[in-house]
C-alpha cells in the first residue's frame, strides 16, 4: 500500500499521479504500485513539486510495518532505536532540549500553604 500526500503542488503533478494512484481526497493519493513504480513516482513528485510539500508512506517489512519519506516538509523523519518517528518543529521556536524549570509548581505552592 502506498499513500502520497501533496500540499500546494501543481495540478499537473496531481494529474500525473492519478495515472497510477487513486485520489481519495484533494492531494491524497493511495494505491498499490510495485516498489520500482513507487520510487519512480516519488522521483517525479520531488522534481515537479515546485513550492509544494509532499509526504510518501508505504508498507515495508520492519517493526512498524510502514515507512515514510518527506519532501520540503517542516516535519522530518527521525530514526529512534529502529522506529521511524516524525519530528515536528516547536511552535514557540524554543529548543526541546531546554532545561526544565526548577522549584515548586504553582499548584504545589497553593496546597502547601493552604490556599487551594
Amino acid at each position: 500500500m502506498t499513500v502520497i500526500v501533496l500540499t500546494n503542488c501543481p495540478a499537473g503533478l496531481r494529474g500525473f499521479l492519478t495515472r497510477w494512484l487513486l485520489e481519495i481526497s484533494a492531494g491524497v493519493f493511495i494505491g498499490n504500485p510495485s516498489a520500482r513504480i513507487r520510487d519512480l513516482l516519488w522521483d517525479e513528485v520531488q522534481q515537479y513539486a515546485g513550492q509544494g510539500r509532499a509526504l510518501l508512506a508505504h508498507t515495508t517489512s520492519n517493526e512498524q510495518g510502514f515507512t515514510f519519506r518527506t519532501h520540503d516538509h517542516a516535519w522530518h523523519l527521525v530514526d529512534h532505536e529502529g522506529l521511524s518517528l516524525i519530528r515536528r518543529p516547536s511552535q514557540n521556536g524554543t529548543s526541546s532540549t531546554s532545561a526544565p524549570k526548577t522549584g515548586w509548581s504553582n499548584a504545589s505552592k497553593r496546597r502547601r500553604f493552604g490556599k487551594g
